[in-house]
């Protein structure tokens, strides 16, 4: 069976948004006057629509219903509450050498001048521009894969190295999985086998000097042996893939990220520049009987300071 055209109608999501808001916008006509009470505009507190239309839809997404009038009136009121405390507190002067107020003031500030540099939509030509300039920020390490073979200073003392070189003389030629093998190494708490690793990722298991000699060891026969900080090993590289620069259609989002990124500390720092010529720095006097010059670590802070 059809739909007609009134049953579609009614079924449209924009209707609905539109009778929440003819509903918001019949209960700002009757708060409006009640905050327009007071004569004096520093003691005035207006509601614009913008803001009634924001508490409804805030209701609408929480509850999947619009507000009725007594649910809308209660917003109202603590959207109220929270202006006329705010304003009382700013008159006992509350805000005044509060670290957390001047710490969030100046969050805001950065946002804003962050928020410029957001605004404008970067072209591809621009971002691809910029990924020829940037290339080594999206480098793809290298990665490696390989089977080892432990050799325990605790358990041989030191001839370990030595016991390591004999073990890979016997394993001249043999492949990974050769059966002699496991009879030639230690137990260890990491595993045999790592797969398709970076250089970074052994760095942090077993050291940077472990992680580059596996780097540098050519696929397909056995190596070593190489040192970490557990000890020595044999290695057998299966594969080495090197790093590389992806190309820019591969990653066009991720360019557009981190040409965001900084144009936001861009737009900052340049912000910031601005603002801060409109002051000047004034450091205390050193006490009296104190040496007349500052101490060193403060004359330079306040030379780096101005």
């Amino acid at each position: 069976m059809s739909i007609t055209p009134i049953k579609r109608l009614l079924r449209e999501p924009l209707l609905h948004f539109l009778i929440l808001g003819a509903a918001l916008f019949a209960a700002y006509a009757y708060f409006e006057p009640r905050l327009d009470m007071a004569t004096a505009p520093a003691r005035q507190i207006r509601l614009s629509q913008d803001e009634l239309l924001q508490l409804g839809t805030a209701f609408q997404a929480q509850w999947r219903r619009p507000p009725d009038v007594q649910e809308f009136a209660a917003m109202a009121e603590d959207k109220v509450r929270q202006e006329v405390l705010y304003r009382e507190a700013l008159a006992l002067g509350l805000d005044k050498d509060d670290e957390i107020v001047k710490r969030r003031m100046a969050q805001k500030m950065k946002f804003i001048a962050e928020d410029v540099a957001a605004a404008r939509e970067p072209t591809s030509a621009e971002l691809q521009a910029w990924f020829e300039k940037n290339q080594d920020k999206f480098r793809l390490p290298g990665r490696v894969s390989f089977r080892q073979l432990y050799f325990s200073p605790d358990r041989r003392g030191s001839g370990v190295k030595g016991d390591a070189e004999k073990a890979l003389a016997k394993l001249s030629g043999q492949p990974e999985d050769a059966a002699i093998a496991a009879s030639l190494g230690d137990r260890m708490i990491f595993q045999d086998y790592y797969r398709d690793r970076t250089t970074e990722f052994l760095g942090k298991e077993f050291g940077p000097g472990f992680a580059l000699g596996v780097s540098r060891q050519a696929p397909g026969a056995w190596h070593g042996p190489i040192e970490s900080g557990m000890g020595w090993h044999l290695v057998f590289v299966d594969a080495v893939v090197a790093g590389r620069v992806p190309a820019f259609a591969e990653i066009e989002p991720d360019v557009k990220t981190a040409w965001l990124g900084e144009q936001k500390v861009l737009a900052w720092e340049k912000a910031y520049k601005a603002m801060r010529a409109k002051y000047v720095l004034l450091l205390p006097a050193p006490p009296d009987g104190a040496a007349a010059a500052p101490p060193a670590g403060l004359a330079s802070a306040g030379e780096a300071l101005k």
